[in-house]
Formats: C-alpha cells, sequence, structure tokens
C-alpha cells in the first residue's frame, strides 16, 4: 500500500505536474463567471514559473542533499561486502530495443567495479527490481547482467535482488538473503543526493553500513546563481523535492531511523 500510496502522491506533487494543473484550472475558470480567480491563478502560475527558472532552488535543496555524507577519502581496510542500489538501467527500453539503456547514475556501476578489485574477497550485491506502478514483468537486476560483463564484473560472484521496488525495500529484501551481523561491515553505492534516504533505510533494516555516494550532479561548495533555463530548474528541483518528500514519509512511517540520515562518527 506505501508503495502505491507514494506513486500518486508524487504524481500530485511533482512541481511539473503542479504547473500543469494550474495552468488547466485557470484556462477552466476563465470559461467560467469566475474569470477573476482564474487570472489569479494564472497569474501566479507565470510568477513560480519565472521564479523556478531564475531562483536556484532547485540547486539549494540539491547541494544539501549530496554534501549531507562527505566522499569517502580514506576506505577501510576490509569489508564484509558491497551494495550498489539500482536506478541505472531503464529496463523496459533495454529489453524493447535490445541494447543497453543507461541513465545518468552510471557512476553506481563504475565504482562497483572498481572497489571490487580493491576488495576481492568482499561479497558483491546489486539491488534493484521494478519501480513502476502496474507493469512489474521486468527487473533491473535481471537485464544488467551484460552490462557489469563488460565493466569486468564477474556476474558469478554478484548475488542479485530483483523484487524491491523502492529504497527501503532494497535494504529489506536484500537482508532477506544475505542476513547481516551488526559486525560485519557494508559499503553501499548510490547517488549522493540519494544517499541520506538510502542510509537511513539501511541502518533502520540492521544493516551496518557505510555511505559511499557517487553521481554528483554539482559542486561541493556553489554560489548563488541565476538561472535562464525553466527545464534545468524544474528538473532540479523535482528531484531534490522528490528525495525531500521521501525522506519526510519514510521517518514516520519507520522506514528510517531518523528524519535527516547523518554520518555517524
Amino acid at each position: 500500500m506505501f508503495f502505491y500510496l507514494s506513486k500518486i502522491l508524487w504524481f500530485l506533487a511533482d512541481p511539473g505536474n503542479l504547473l500543469l494543473i494550474a495552468l488547466c484550472v485557470s484556462a477552466g475558470l476563465l470559461w467560467t463567471r469566475w474569470t477573476k480567480v482564474a487570472k489569479v491563478v494564472l497569474t501566479a502560475t507565470a510568477v513560480v514559473t519565472v521564479l523556478v527558472t531564475i531562483l536556484p532552488i532547485g540547486s539549494l535543496l540539491f547541494g544539501n542533499l549530496e554534501n549531507r555524507f562527505p566522499l569517502v577519502k580514506k576506505l577501510p581496510p576490509d569489508i564484509t561486502g558491497i551494495i550498489v542500489l539500482g536506478g541505472v538501467v531503464d529496463q523496459f527500453i533495454t529489453d524493447d530495443r535490445k541494447q543497453m539503456a543507461i541513465n545518468g547514475a552510471v557512476e553506481r556501476l563504475t565504482e562497483f567495479a572498481r572497489l571490487s578489485l580493491l576488495y576481492p574477497n568482499a561479497k558483491l550485491i546489486f539491488t534493484g527490481g521494478s519501480g513502476v506502478l502496474g507493469n512489474q514483468s521486468l527487473k533491473e537486476a535481471d537485464v544488467i547482467k551484460p552490462l557489469l560483463v563488460t565493466l569486468g564484473l564477474n556476474p558469478n560472484r554478484i548475488i542479485f535482488e530483483n523484487q524491491s521496488r523502492n529504497t527501503a525495500e532494497n535494504a529489506t529484501m536484500t537482508k532477506k538473503i544475505i542476513k547481516p551481523r551488526l559486525d560485519q561491515r557494508w559499503l553501499i553505492i548510490t547517488s549522493a543526493f540519494h544517499m541520506p534516504r538510502a542510509m537511513g533505510s539501511f541502518r533502520q533494516a540492521g544493516w551496518n553500513a557505510i555511505a559511499y555516494p557517487v553521481d554528483y550532479y554539482q559542486k561541493s561548495s556553489h554560489g548563488f546563481s541565476l538561472g535562464l533555463s525553466l527545464r534545468t530548474g524544474l528538473s532540479s528541483l523535482s528531484t531534490s523535492l522528490h528525495e525531500w518528500m521521501g525522506l519526510t514519509f519514510y521517518w514516520p512511517s519507520g522506514r528510517t531511523n531518523e528524519l535527516y540520515p547523518k554520518p555517524r562518527n
């Protein structure tokens, strides 16, 4: 139920969808006696659109997420295993086109491959099923093996978890397979902006997790700069807002151990 409810709520809260809904409402009202209300809604929509285009709202929210867990500068001498979260490949396009359809998070896999060489005895785990509503016939973990082979990984060394639909399920369903102990240490690889929610979920599920953030979109420190692209502004706002909403709903539902997970000393 949580999975379906979260998808519906995000559809309604996505900034692009909200702007579209506001435009449709104002257009409909123009054909009624509520023309003054229509003008107010239309003006407000225009103002918000300009602000999203010009002001770095999404970038500020994004930067806070990316910097929450710092880049790993010194790796531990030994670890039990390395877990990489899915979200790298579109399994439906891959299956249809018969060619690997990779999105912008491929750094998750390149670092996964590199770390597998640094830790030849570590367990390797890929976790990712399908996060879409409705069609659950294709799983990311089932189509990604050729890409891992291309990166020099031996798929026989990797444990694939293919039933998880979101970050919380990445943690809980992988735990059912691995049954980790608290005296073991596990590297968690995911995009930097996604790391707070991932770490909260894995800690809550009982993993002794070490964050290994990758796939950065911004510099570590960036000044206040104005933008000129609505597409860029909406994209960064949508991605960051999605994560903040995820954190907000994960904590009270018991899927993370704190509202805004942070590094531990």
